[in-house]
């Protein structure tokens, strides 16, 4: 049977106390139950009326790694097999997440966005029990200083009412660019810079050919999935030797993505506590 690996890189993914991988998935009034089965996605309706298609994953299969790319490191990333990754349903969540995860650690960012959508997110019933999704622009712009200091989010205190108020002005606009633009864009809004601009548009189209490549997550991996493979040590060098390996947008995006999923399956997500 052919091998496949799930990218659980966004923040909303948890695994549960019987090793289910899982997720909500909100558009609007519709939500989903979305679970990993170990091959694929199965999505289950968590409300009666449901007007949208169930999420589909995005599947990037190991042929279209890059053959510039040292040898070392494809063959680590191949035994993936098939990377399916489900992009963000809005770009209001991807934007929120991108803020979210900035500066600080993933784990970190995983158990901050966590207690974030506990806290101010609307729930849901799902077969896992009780979910949250993220708190629309309109109730961001509730919130006080206090509500952002109560969880530990005192640094978005700025940012994320900034990013609201300009998404609910923009965000339909924003949502129909392709993703270079959508990254120029982002960045227009005070508090979003060139990392979260690109990591919103990255989650939110799928296509990880706009993603930070020097970022510090894909470096800490590659070196780690091939330790004995010629990579630059510092950001710049090695975002460019990124692009020299990888010179088109399908190679560039399947060798970042392979990369980000190896390191997650190599250290699993768990369930933080809010």
């Amino acid at each position: 049977m052919t091998s496949t690996t799930l990218l659980t890189d966004h923040p909303a993914w948890t695994v549960r106390p019987d090793g289910t991988t899982c997720r909500l998935v909100t558009v609007g009034a519709d939500a989903w139950f979305v679970a990993w089965d170990g091959a694929k996605l199965v999505p289950t309706k968590v409300c009666a009326s449901v007007v949208s298609s169930p999420p589909a994953a995005i599947e990037t299969p190991p042929v279209n790694l890059p053959p510039r790319a040292p040898g070392p490191l494809t063959t680590a990333l191949a035994a993936l097999g098939t990377v399916h990754r489900l992009p963000s349903p809005t770009l209001w969540e991807a934007i929120t997440s991108g803020l979210l995860r900035k500066i600080i650690r993933a784990p970190q960012a995983r158990a901050l966005y966590q207690r974030w959508i506990t806290a101010y997110g609307p729930s849901w019933d799902t077969p896992a029990g009780l979910m949250h999704s993220v708190p629309g622009p309109l109730e961001v712009l509730e919130l006080t200083e206090e509500h952002f200091a109560k969880i530990g989010a005192a640094l978005h205190r700025k940012a994320l009412p900034a990013a609201a108020a300009a998404y609910l002005k923009h965000g339909e606009d924003w949502g129909q660019l392709p993703p270079d633009d959508m990254v120029k864009a982002l960045q227009e809004v005070p508090g979003i810079g060139p990392w979260t601009a690109a990591c919103a548009a990255a989650d939110f189209t799928g296509d990880y050919s706009v993603y930070p490549h020097g970022d510090l997550a894909v470096r800490t991996w590659a070196v780690k999935a091939a330790p004995s493979a010629p990579l630059p040590g510092t950001p710049r060098e090695f975002e460019a030797a990124w692009s020299r390996w990888a010179p088109d947008r399908p190679q560039l995006h399947t060798l970042t993505t392979y990369t980000l999923a190896w390191g997650i399956h190599a250290r699993p997500p768990v369930t933080p506590r809010p």
